[in-house]
């Protein structure tokens, strides 16, 4: 792998393609480039046979914050009109959703926006006890993205979901552990280690049963995900437009709070 993609490294063996994030100088923060790689990586994933499980993993000590901020924005220049769906982002979105064999993935400390929002697509979660989960969309004057209005309320009932999303503050593994979101909290250095044995576990089973099992656990509903993921994508785009989403992001790259007392 060249120089140009050492932010994501994947690995495939024993019929596992694990993808760590490695921009740890950067808390693990997501780019444009990032998401496009990780698009190709699960498409080629889907249509490989030899390819039976996906392990998304970080750092023992961040699991990502989510969007680069300035790389966000400078993206969004760019992007046609504005719109969320013409980008890498996107792509990447819609490949987690629609991934039609196991996603495991490997939680340790910082899980911001989509750090958190993609979990909702994985199929088995563990979480190092120094993990925190984070969706502050609202505080930077934007709407969840990645299915999360959608498929949080199913998972943890209105009231927890309205408290994750509208006031966006930190929820620790023990919280999400409780509401289901994980599957075990364990030591942070171990939890790569933990999840990528159970990845196997899940690569040495029969890959069409896995496959027919994870279709009908998901009941259909893949395509009201993609409806809402679209539906939010449109939002999103409109809101960064605004003078709330311009307060937040001044105030973030100037490192002072936010007044939204005008907006």
């Amino acid at each position: 792998m060249n120089a140009a993609t050492q932010d994501i490294l994947v690995h495939v063996e024993g019929g596992v393609s694990t993808i760590t994030f490695n921009r740890l100088d950067k808390k693990n923060s997501f780019t444009e480039r990032m998401y496009g790689e990780m698009a190709e990586v699960l498409t080629a994933a889907a249509e490989d046979p030899s390819v039976r499980c996906v392990l998304f993993q970080g750092d023992a000590t961040v699991f990502s914050a989510g969007n680069d901020i300035g790389d966000f924005l400078r993206q969004g220049g760019e992007a046609q009109g504005g719109d969320l769906t013409q980008r890498a982002v996107w792509r990447f979105l819609n490949a987690i959703a629609t991934f039609p064999k196991p996603l495991v993935a490997a939680v340790c400390g910082p899980a911001v926006g989509v750090g958190t929002t993609l979990l909702l697509h994985c199929d088995l979660v563990y979480a190092g006890d120094n993990a925190a989960f984070a969706l502050p969309f609202v505080n930077l004057g934007l709407c969840p993205e990645a299915a999360s209005s959608l498929l949080l309320p199913q998972m943890l009932g209105h009231h927890r979901a309205a408290e994750a999303l509208m006031l966006g503050e930190p929820f620790m593994a023990e919280a999400a552990l409780e509401v289901g979101l994980v599957n075990r909290v364990v030591p942070p250095t171990e939890c790569n280690a933990i999840a990528g044995q159970q990845a196997k576990k899940l690569a040495a089973k029969p890959l069409s049963a896995l496959i027919e099992t994870k279709r009908l656990m998901k009941g259909g509903q893949t395509p009201a995900v993609i409806e809402r993921m679209t539906e939010e994508a449109q939002s999103f785009s409109r809101l960064m437009r605004t003078p709330s989403a311009r307060e937040a992001f001044t105030a973030f790259v100037e490192k002072r709070k936010p007044d939204f007392s005008n907006c």
